[in-house]
């Protein structure tokens, strides 16, 4: 077995010279040569290759962000050099940085740069490059990219383009696993040119259905109809979403299974007709068919299922000569019966989790097939331990209905990485403080990942890193998901694909705090609020209650809350360690802390459990955020109090006559005119951000009295895009 995967730690590998590595034991850093015979396999699969005893001297990494800085480290760790490709919109990315050379490859738009086949291979040639490693999304399931590479002698460092061919378009492999007696779901596997064709294939199958573009991945290009006019209102943007996204706009059409669980199965093969499947991960939660956390193992799955639908998935792979890391994707019942969706052909996003249960590089793995290795893995050696949770954390405002946030990031601390007391802390990111996120790419900005002995410790552990994840300058998903690791049906394993819309039926707006928030976030605050009352009065020692400045009785306004708060006895200033009674009759608790003012986070003790709170400055008080809920707080005597609670709330103006831009983004149409009238949920303007076409509705009845933004503008958030007379 190879060894276990270490905690990444990015703070080890920003900016660090590159050292080769000599520990044989890992990689060979001997230069691959540049003859290659192939053979004849099954659909155009590779034969045994004459490079296939030698390891690459450097690779390119034909991706950006997070992923490319993924590939990097495990590239750096085989004491291989790395290549970055970038658009204008990356020049300064940490991706760029952190590769060894870097090669400009055109303008922010993908079509424009990272989908431009010849402008990678150009880049492979300047550089030297003998392999491209191309992540996922962009050019990693275009078969005609690793044939364009092959043309020039460069390796490609994922499947064969036969494969690719076979399993990647995702109506190919339908039809291709429906003809090796697959279980897969009812639809209709025929391209689909028009809305009356869609309109009638749809009646057809039966409602609800699901529209899929052939080429796509990540939730772009996909929509759920549950009638006729669904169908016709989301053909047409999935169609330009999967055009903009994947330069192909072919649709088909599935059934869409009622509460379905989202399971997939990670494959591992090689050039020699080796495969194994390395466990399952479930990928249940999601929002607009975009995975928002992921787990491994599935808490639905036993043994049984498990293994029928690994070997299932091994046949399906060995059935196209597949020979690179791979996941087949399955929509399962609740009663653990289940049928084949997709295989995706490539790296997936989610693939830490698996790494985390299994120990096992599947970035180095790739490397090592491409080479020509063969697996040193069987399948008797795949162990799963543990249990590894991801959130996806994304640029979008969840109390927005989660409309894209771009800009910089004024603030990016991400929690500390490593293993203590058996949990694992891991945050694959592409992005440093300081950063803009883009309009023009997906809006994820990192993967945060924990692993621990049982599920309910690996969310714990989540839900702690999240607190301490800390972003400003742009609005995050954090919120959100810190608030899904406290949901009673997410921690019982009780999930679908609906989760988010059956539990979050009117969009998130963040979570009501129990009493057991209000009794942290009021001890942080007044220990907090103690710590700068010291320094300001620049005392020294033990206050006391007889020295005249001591106070017991406080007030600490959380929100419009008057929460009472009682501290029976002096304190020692930094570290603090307090004794602190919050709410009528309540017993102190001993609250200690090393925080400072400055701290962007207060970590302590409460009682017996460890906190970390997350601390914004705000007019007369601060914002504090803890597990999914954020609270202005304010430390007030009680006389103060009473005044406060006299003070008038101020009301926000009145925008209903605006139609205003929700996001930065660009204007793809507007589809009414100047004095129209328009009825409520009626269509008004189309804005595309971070790939995502997002349709504005009417949210009454009225007349268009002005328009201000035509398509093609690009709109900051809040923009009036119109005015109603």
């Amino acid at each position: 077995m190879p060894p276990r995967v270490r905690p990444f730690c990015l703070e080890e590998s920003r900016l660090r010279p590159y050292v080769p590595a000599f520990d044989l034991s890992f990689c060979c850093c001997v230069r691959a040569s540049s003859s290659k015979t192939r053979g004849n396999g099954p659909h155009g699969t590779a034969g045994p290759t004459s490079w296939g005893e030698r390891m690459f001297s450097k690779i390119l990494i034909a991706n950006r962000g997070e992923i490319a800085c993924r590939v990097i480290r495990t590239a750096r760790r085989m004491g291989i050099r790395t290549v970055a490709v970038f658009s204008d919109a990356d020049r300064d990315a940490l991706h760029v940085a952190q590769a060894d050379e870097a090669v400009h490859i055109g303008p922010p738009p993908a079509a424009q740069s990272y989908l431009l086949i010849d402008r990678i291979v150009a880049a492979c040639k300047q550089t030297g490059a003998e392999a491209v490693h191309p992540g996922y999304g962009f050019l990693s399931e275009r078969a005609a990219f690793p044939r364009a590479l092959e043309a020039e002698g460069i390796v490609f460092i994922g499947p064969n383009p036969g494969a690719i061919d076979a399993m990647g378009d995702k109506i190919e492999s339908k039809k291709f696993a429906a003809a090796a007696k697959v279980s897969t779901v009812p639809g209709n596997l025929d391209v689909i040119e028009s809305i009356d064709e869609a309109v009638r294939i749809s009646d057809g199958i039966g409602y609800p259905v699901m529209m899929k573009a052939s080429a796509g991945g990540g939730g772009k290009g996909m929509r759920i109809a549950w009638n006729a006019q669904e169908v016709a209102e989301g053909f047409a943007r999935a169609k330009s979403e999967a055009a903009s996204s994947f330069g192909d706009d072919r649709m088909f059409i599935e059934k869409f299974i009622v509460n379905p669980r989202h399971i997939e199965i990670q494959l591992l093969g090689d050039k020699h007709g080796n495969v194994i499947y390395l466990g399952e991960r479930e990928c249940s939660i999601q929002r607009r068919n975009q995975k928002v956390i992921e787990e491994a193992p599935s808490p639905l799955l036993d043994e049984a299922t498990r293994k029928a639908m690994g070997e299932q998935s091994v046949a399906l792979a060995k059935a196209v000569g597949y020979d690179s890391a791979g996941t087949v994707e399955f929509v399962a019942g609740q009663d653990r019966s289940f049928f084949f969706l997709e295989m995706n052909t490539r790296l997936q996003v989610e693939h830490p989790v698996t790494e985390l249960v299994t120990g096992i590089d599947l970035v180095e793995q790739m490397i090592r097939v491409a080479a020509g290795e063969k697996l040193s893995i069987t399948q008797a050696d795949v162990t799963l331990t543990g249990w590894a949770v991801e959130s996806r954390v994304y640029a979008e405002d969840p109390y927005r209905n989660f409309l894209p946030s771009t800009g910089r990031l004024v603030r990016y601390v991400p929690p500390a990485e490593g293993e203590e007391d058996g949990v694992t802390v891991r945050n694959d990111t592409g992005v440093v403080e300081g950063a803009e996120i883009s309009m023009f790419y997906d809006p994820m900005i990192a993967k945060l990942v924990t692993h621990a002995p049982t599920r309910i410790e690996a969310i714990d552990a989540q839900a702690k890193a999240l607190d301490a994840f800390l972003i400003d300058g742009i609005q995050p998903n954090i919120p959100f998901l810190t608030a899904l690791m406290q949901h009673p049906r997410w921690r019982e394993g009780r999930l679908s694909t609906g989760f988010i819309a059956e539990e979050f039926p009117d969009g998130f707006t963040g979570l009501s705090p129990d009493e057991d928030t209000k009794r942290v976030l009021a001890s942080a605050a007044i220990a907090m609020d103690l710590v700068r009352r010291e320094r300001l009065d620049n005392l020294d020692g033990r206050l006391r209650p007889s020295s005249g400045k001591w106070r017991e009785n406080w007030v600490v306004r959380l929100d419009r809350e008057m929460v009472p708060v009682r501290v029976p006895e002096g304190f020692a200033a930094v570290p603090i360690e307090i004794d602190v009674a919050v709410g009528e009759g309540a017993s102190p608790v001993t609250v200690t802390s090393d925080w400072r003012p400055g701290d962007p986070l207060w970590r302590g003790r409460i009682g017996r459990d460890e906190v970390v709170v997350q601390v914004r400055t705000a007019t007369s008080g601060v914002l504090l955020s803890h597990a999914g809920v954020t609270l202005f707080a304010r430390v007030m005597t009680p006389e103060i109090a009473r005044l406060d609670a006299l003070m008038p709330v101020k009301v926000p103006p009145d925008l209903s006559r605006f139609l205003l831009c929700p996001m930065p983004g660009l204007v793809v149409s507007i589809a009414v005119a100047e004095d129209q009238e328009v009825k409520a949920g009626e269509v008004l303007a189309v804005v595309e951000a971070m790939k995502m076409e997002n349709v504005l509705r009417a949210e009454r009845d009225g007349k268009v009295a002005k328009i201000n933004a035509k398509p093609g503008d690009s709109l900051a958030v809040d923009a009036v895009i119109l005015e109603f007379a």
